[in-house]
């Protein structure tokens, strides 16, 4: 008998940078924070939260979760054991463009939107070198 998933819950990245994360994927995605330590939290509210490690989770849908945690000191790169890239489904092709929009306007490097035949990617990278993909499905 198999396991039943049927959905993710969170995905948790980690970077070298929290602050720097922080910023881009806020100003990518601007996605609500869902869990992180408060600036001034007690000693009693930083161990409730310990398992943040100094990070955070955005609430990406009223399902799925994304998480930072400041640990890795090397970098990052997807031909290691782990994670090759994430994709964030879009909801549809004026959604793509407007993001290609927004890269551009930051200075934020990226491919050409790729067509797949299926879905159309748009992929671009994080601070930290972490391929990520936006999607929209044909």
């Amino acid at each position: 008998m198999s396991i039943a998933a049927t959905s993710f819950d969170h995905v948790r990245l980690t970077v070298s940078d929290i602050e720097r994360s922080r910023k881009f994927y806020d100003l990518v995605f601007g996605w609500p924070v869902y869990l992180e330590v408060p600036v001034d939290a007690d000693d009693a509210t930083r161990e409730k939260f310990w398992f943040l490690f100094g990070g955070v989770l955005y609430r990406v849908s009223d399902t799925q979760l994304l998480g930072l945690r400041p640990v890795a000191e090397d970098g990052f790169h997807e031909d290691r054991c782990g994670l090759d890239h994430l994709a964030f489904t879009l909801p549809d092709r004026a959604a793509l463009e407007a993001a290609v929009a927004l890269l551009d306007e930051h200075g934020i490097e990226h491919e050409p939107v790729k067509e797949l035949g299926v879905m159309a990617i748009l992929e671009f990278r994080d601070p930290d070198n972490i391929a990520l993909e936006l999607v929209v499905h044909a």
